[in-house]
């Protein structure tokens, strides 16, 4: 789902979960030094409430270069079996992974698959018959299709809610969405505005299918996993989780998962799992041009829309600091919270990866704060 805050926002939407406390783990403070002498500063103490406020469960982590200059490993991987968590335990990183499917597309944009401005109508045919024929596929990568939203963020819901209304053991690919995907009226003409839409994404997601006759999954993986050096993420089944892969846990305490709250393998509008290096090192492989070319990375992160209720501005697949040069993926689901910012200058990656709804978001706040602290250079966007 989408993001629910920004770095300039106080509190994320509550989906109700109790607020318990939590031990207050070990930490230090840091400094992240970025020439001409700017400091990014965490104290110690700032970060311990944050991790005991909502019971953070998960990993923090600061990445400068080749050196990793913090890290805070919280909770557990396995609640029921006491398994504590570990720096290289992979989380699920909900909307976080929009980004993949958007790399993927742009993939078959540059070797000319398919182009930014072909009308999505050819593709999917008879097919949700609903889509406006002037709809792009890049309306759907910038979230201007106007298309209607299989998710309504808009509405109130909890996170002990079943939102999904197909038996989520079937969502294996992203042509088994389908059934969710139909029957939701265009909200606006495409190109309009800016309007979050998680369903534009699976569309981009059933188009990937169609055109180079692989999954969602498999495409993603040879497109942009592999040539990023991604040895710890890929889209693994809830029901059937590897033993370093953690439970999304839907509430701050208690035992009760994720597993039929979202499809059983996530798709093009997120759910992949990774690490806190995978996250580094998928940060600089992109923005190195070693999965798309270095012009297609600018055009990616080129700011075209402001938005407000975000307070972040948003590129192509990717959100962007309000005034920073910073990257942001963000993502927030039934068990997973999670946020990943990368600053390009000092090759810095500040990410908080989540194994509970709620449980990371004042870790994520505490993050944020440091980044909008930095202070603003010339030539800075």
């Amino acid at each position: 789902m989408r993001p629910i805050m920004s770095e300039n926002a106080g509190t994320p939407r509550s989906l109700g979960s109790p607020g318990r406390r939590a031990r207050p783990g070990r930490g230090v403070p840091f400094e992240v030094h970025d020439p001409p002498g700017a400091m990014m500063h965490i104290e110690a103490r700032t970060l311990d409430e944050a991790v005991a406020r909502n019971a953070f469960t998960g990993v923090a982590t600061v990445d400068v270069g080749e050196r990793r200059t913090l890290e805070r490993c919280e909770g557990f991987l396995h609640r029921g079996l006491r398994v504590p968590m570990t720096a290289d335990t992979r989380i699920a990183i909900a909307s976080g992974s929009k980004a993949f499917t958007a790399l993927a597309v742009m993939r078959l944009v540059e070797d000319g698959t398919i182009g930014l401005g072909q009308r999505v109508r050819g593709l999917l045919g008879d097919d949700l018959p609903l889509i406006a024929d002037a709809v792009t596929i890049e309306h759907l990568l910038t979230h201007t299709s106007g298309i209607g939203d299989y998710l309504d963020e808009s509405a109130d819901w909890e996170a002990t809610d079943f939102v999904l209304t197909v038996p989520v053991h079937m969502l294996t690919t992203a042509e088994a969405f389908l059934p969710l995907l139909g029957g939701h009226p265009q909200q606006a003409a495409p190109g309009e505005r800016f309007a979050y839409c998680n369903g534009g994404y699976m569309v981009l997601a059933v188009l990937l299918e169609r055109v180079t006759r692989m999954t969602y999954h498999d495409a993603v993986r040879r497109l942009v996993v592999d040539p990023a050096g991604l040895e710890r993420t890929g889209f693994l089944p809830l029901n059937d989780l590897p033993g370093d892969a953690a439970p999304g846990y839907v509430l701050d305490e208690g035992d009760l998962v994720n597993t039929l709250h979202l499809p059983v393998l996530g798709n093009g509008d997120g759910g992949a799992f990774t690490t806190a290096a995978d996250l580094h090192r998928f940060w600089c492989a992109f923005l190195d041009g070693r999965i798309v070319t270095r012009d297609t990375v600018a055009e990616m992160i080129r700011p075209r829309h402001d938005v407000p209720g975000e307070g972040l501005r948003y590129g192509m697949g990717f959100w962007l600091h309000a005034v920073h040069p910073a990257l942001v993926l963000e993502g927030y689901d039934a068990g997973a919270s999670f946020r990943s910012t990368h600053i390009p200058g000092t090759r810095t990656t500040l990410s908080v990866l989540g194994n509970s709804t709620e449980g990371a978001w004042p870790v994520i706040r505490t993050f944020a704060a440091a980044v909008d602290a930095e202070p603003r250079r010339p030539g800075n966007s």
